[in-house]
């Protein structure tokens, strides 16, 4: 304001108007501020929606009032300016509306030629955390772009400085993973500013720039993936491919396991494969603290997991003699 008011001061005197001057330089310093409010507020996709639909508007209105120029002269001028600024205002409103789905990554993609061919993934806080993403991306079956928005690295930094030990340890095994994936030759780390300030919650933000950039959601938090699946956004879960990637059993089939502990039912005992797997047997309590063979009855998949029920070799062999008889 003082720097607008001095040289609207300096320049009235010139002209001999020096107070007329100052208050003109008063108020294109107020506007300027005004411009600059709006600006900061704004987002970036409409600001340029809103360029290029009032130069549109401009432009079409242009061309169609050209062919009135020979048939009123005296009247062009104003039908021009007056076509110009509805066309204008108009373009410049549609510009606005559109120009919200705009993104710097999107805009980026298009000038690249790209479009939405581009092999685009987000990454969660879960799934970084949870680090077993790193491992599949060094095996080679996932590639292209990861992208993690400023909101993700703020959790994560903000998780890494909490004073719970346990949380801080988690942020940076977090940030760790992320380093880990940035130095792979096959996968490209973008660290992009989208932000909707609108939204508080980071996943809601998360889902909402997946349907903003057409990308793909990478999580291992349940209730992430099914609210990103009712909006439309494809989800890579990772607790899904480690149950798909499990070998496969069948009831009939003989294991050998270690039971640690009783189950939730009368008699049972619980084992663990080494993939995590929980094994359910039949009259196993007495054995807890014993390897034994074990004979699979059947295999409950659940959305949590996998998990196995089995008998006693000997009692299944009993079994299905006495039934065979």
């Amino acid at each position: 304001m003082l720097a607008f008011l001095l040289a609207g001061y300096l320049f009235g005197l010139r002209l001999d108007v020096p107070v007329e001057g100052a208050a003109t330089g008063a108020l294109l310093g107020a506007l300027t501020i005004a411009v600059e409010a709006v600006l900061r507020r704004a987002q970036v996709g409409s600001i340029l929606g809103g360029v290029f639909g009032l130069a549109l508007g401009i432009f079409s209105a242009a061309l169609i009032v050209y062919p009135l120029k020979g048939m009123i002269p005296e009247r062009f001028g104003i039908v021009s300016f007056a076509a110009g600024a509805l066309l204008g205002y108009a373009g410049l409103l549609v510009g606005l509306k559109k120009g919200e789905k705009l993104t710097v990554s999107s805009i980026f993609r298009t000038l690249k030629g790209q479009g939405g061919e581009e092999n685009v993934k987000l990454l969660d806080t879960s799934v970084i955390i949870d680090g077993r993403i790193a491992d599949v991306c060094e095996t080679g079956f996932l590639e292209g772009v990861f992208v993690v928005p400023q909101f993700i690295l703020q959790e994560l930094q903000h998780i890494a400085d909490s004073p719970d030990s346990l949380k801080r340890a988690r942020g940076r095994r977090g940030l760790d993973i992320l380093h880990r994936i940035q130095k792979m030759t096959h996968i490209t780390v973008k660290i992009v500013d989208e932000d909707f300030p609108k939204i508080r919650e980071v996943d809601a933000k998360l889902v909402a720039l997946a349907k903003a950039i057409n990308a793909k959601v990478i999580t291992n938090d349940f209730n992430l993936n099914k609210v990103a699946e009712l909006q439309g956004v494809f989800v890579l879960n990772v607790n899904e491919l480690a149950n798909a990637i499990k070998p496969v059993v069948l009831p009939g089939e003989t294991m050998k396991v270690f039971i640690i502990k009783e189950g939730k039912e009368h008699n049972q005992g619980v084992a663990y494969l080494d993939d995590g797997t929980m094994v359910v047997i039949d009259n196993g309590r007495r054995l807890i603290g014993k390897n034994v063979d074990v004979s699979v009855t059947s295999v409950l998949q659940t959305t949590a997991g996998r998990m196995i029920f089995a008998k006693l070799k000997e009692d299944y062999e009993r079994e299905e003699a006495r039934a065979a008889k």
